[in-house]
């Protein structure tokens, strides 16, 4: 079976993170984002990967290669981001028989990818929300897809569209389909016909989460650093002190006087204490540096980044290179008890969080002693002063 991973789009409501960097390449636990979809699809049996690439589409090249796993991989090039039909559209050409479509920056539970590939005829992907008015939602008769409609008021089902789909072979000669008022060629449309010609049953994912916002890349890692096992490989040294589920990859190293309290990963180059606290489901990527009593807690730290003395980062995402000045500290908490905005596209809107601090992109650089206010927004290139209180995005 052919798995067609979506991972075209601009992620423009993950900025900053995305200003250089596509959105299914994000970090979640040991690999990106798309990664974990692609990897349930090999679990599952699939013959073939073939990635739509568009936006800074060479690192998502990079990563997959010719063979991911021992499967073929091919690359569909999507040179404008015109919608989901017209993603798949760009891949028809490599397709041949029936085919599997997966949101790649949409995280899926292995089991339920792999009832999706393997169950008999055309499905789609449900999963059951407590307020199905923001989602497509199916209309469902014993089983049986016989409809499916965009944000109604009045939902038919609380089973909502997961965007994970198991086409016909003869779906790829119905991609074709008319411009939406949104501006966008949509696979839905292409799912109606699928539903007028086909019987199409569902089937019902145990777990999913749509990673399009900066806190739902903590929540992702939150879910699959929740996964971990415990495996101590680095250089620890033995008055550190590691609880519960941590992972130190070969090449990273502990110092003395450090606590990590799992779930946690310090990957492969990544040098944290002396004297440091890590604690919450925090990420830690490659070549990191976290130093002399920092208190990292419930973080993503990516590639590079040196938060090296006397710091705290709480419920935040600190993008590639960044160095946080000594003294820097995070605000993470509202003192109303309300949840923290952030900007997405212009717009300020809430997190659903009680506690977030803040989004930093790439090679943001803060003076020492900085004082970041919750659901601040740290552009690519940030810089701030010595002493210095933010309280709007910058």
């Amino acid at each position: 079976m052919q798995v067609v991973l979506l991972t075209a789009g601009e992620g423009t409501r993950m900025r900053p993170l995305t200003e250089s960097l596509p959105k299914p390449m994000l970090p979640v636990a040991d690999r990106p984002l798309v990664a974990h979809g692609a990897d349930a699809a090999v679990d599952a049996g699939a013959s073939e990967l073939i990635l739509v690439v568009g936006y800074e589409a060479e690192a998502v090249r990079e990563y997959f290669g010719e063979e991911y796993r021992g499967v073929p991989v091919e690359y569909a090039v999507q040179e404008e981001q015109l919608g989901t039909a017209h993603a798949v559209k760009c891949a028809s050409e490599h397709l041949d028989g029936q085919f599997v479509v997966l949101n790649g920056d949409d995280l899926y539970d292995r089991e339920s990818v792999d009832a999706l590939l393997s169950t008999d005829g055309p499905a789609v992907g449900t999963y059951r929300v407590d307020d199905p008015t923001s989602y497509g939602v199916f209309e469902v008769e014993d089983g049986v897809v016989t409809g499916i409609v965009e944000k109604p008021t009045d939902p038919p089902t609380d089973l909502v569209n997961v965007g994970a789909y198991r086409f016909p072979a003869e779906a790829r000669e119905w991609l074709d389909v008319p411009m939406s008022e949104r501006g966008e060629h949509e696979i839905t449309d292409v799912l109606s016909k699928v539903i007028a010609e086909r019987s199409v049953t569902t089937v019902e994912v145990e777990r999913w989460l749509g990673c399009g916002r900066p806190w739902e890349l903590l929540e992702a890692n939150e879910w699959k650093l929740g996964e971990l096992d415990r495996d101590v490989r680095g250089d620890v040294h033995e008055d550190a002190d590691l609880r519960g589920p941590v992972v130190v990859e070969e090449g990273a190293t502990v110092d003395a006087g450090v606590v990590i309290e799992g779930p946690a990963l310090v990957r492969s180059g990544a040098e944290v204490g002396p004297n440091a606290y890590v604690r919450g489901a925090t990420l830690l990527a490659e070549d990191t540096h976290v130093g002399n009593s920092v208190e990292i807690k419930n973080s993503v730290v990516m590639e590079g980044t040196h938060v090296p003395h006397l710091s705290y980062v709480g419920d935040s995402v600190l993008g590639r290179d960044v160095n946080f000045g000594a003294g820097t500290k995070v605000a993470n908490l509202r003192h109303d008890g309300e949840s923290v905005r952030f900007t997405v596209k212009g717009e300020r809107v809430s997190t659903g969080r009680r506690k977030f601090g803040v989004v930093a992109g790439d090679g943001v650089k803060t003076g020492i002693n900085t004082s970041l206010n919750p659901g601040v927004r740290l552009s690519a290139g940030a810089t701030t002063n010595p002493g210095e209180s933010v309280t709007r995005d910058r």
